[in-house]
């Protein structure tokens, strides 16, 4: 089970009929550092499971997506969602002021291992690899929660930043956060700084996700869009060859015309790419 401290899991599986549109969906309730979450595993009612997913949310009061586990539940592939801490239906606070701070970062992805845990324990997962998944910011919480976890077994990231927070901090002040047919290079954004970048020491760590990706020894993915002007892709993939160069298990795809919300362009490759690992046709 999980190696992060403070967590204690407490898993409550209540079951519901399937949906008219042949989904299985049951609501799940776990806790992290003594909080009470709540989320929903969603199934497919009449299809063989390849695989199962927790998703992680990016930045923001985000409520479970239903929409993209039904759409990953389609596909063979069971997905956990769930409320952000102090959103939904989940309790504690939800941190708004320093969401990127060490502590904030370490706290989300201690949920995130604790939903993987939660899901591990599910008897129809059980003999299933299971993944974490997510999107934008999740790109600095879910190698955390996979070093702290010995039940992952792969990852998945849509726009998720390979580079420290002050780096895409540098890089989203310069574009506005604005995807763009022409977006600049980090390099690009670093240069047009007038004074030099300061990390906020009431921030604490300033969260690289490097650090937790050289100690895994799992497979992941990275899915890029070529126009996405929130995350600096082009850095993001220079540490991704890096990691690949030292024998790290990596992968990543770049899609033209795509920018940082690319899930629906790219979930067929994300699929195809998790049933490979399965051994199963996609």
């Amino acid at each position: 089970m999980t190696k992060a401290a403070s967590i204690f899991i407490a898993c409550l599986f209540l079951g519901f009929p399937a949906s008219a549109d042949d989904y299985d969906i049951e609501d799940v309730t776990f806790s992290s550092h003594g909080v009470d979450l709540a989320g929903s595993i969603v199934f497919p009612a009449e299809r063989d499971l390849y695989a199962a997913v927790v998703f992680v949310h990016g930045s923001g009061k985000q409520k479970r997506n239903i929409g993209l586990a039904k759409s990953l539940a389609s596909k063979g592939i069971a997905a956990f969602v769930y409320d952000k801490r102090g959103v939904g239906g989940s309790g504690g606070e939800y941190e708004s002021k320093q969401s990127v701070s060490g502590q904030n970062i370490s706290l989300l992805a201690d949920d995130a291992s604790a939903a993987l845990s939660a899901l591990s324990m599910h008897p129809k997962t059980k003999s299933l690899p299971i993944g974490l998944t997510g999107i934008s910011q999740a790109g600095w919480i879910v190698p955390l929660a996979a070093e702290s976890n010995d039940s992952v077994d792969f990852i998945v990231l849509w726009s998720g930043p390979v580079c420290k927070v002050s780096e895409e901090d540098i890089f989203s002040r310069y574009t506005a956060d604005s995807d763009s047919d022409r977006v600049p290079s980090y390099a690009e954004a670093l240069a047009s700084r007038e004074r030099p970048y300061v990390w906020p020491d009431f921030l604490g760590t300033d969260t690289d996700p490097e650090t937790s990706l050289r100690q895994l020894d799992i497979p992941g993915l990275w899915l890029f869009g070529q126009n996405d002007g929130s995350v600096p892709v082009d850095l993001s993939m220079q540490r991704l060859e890096r990691q690949i160069r030292s024998g790290k298990h990596y992968e990543y795809a770049l899609f033209s015309a795509l920018g940082h919300n690319n899930i629906p362009g790219t979930i067929d490759t994300a699929v195809n790419w998790i049933k490979r690992l399965s051994n199963a046709n996609p």
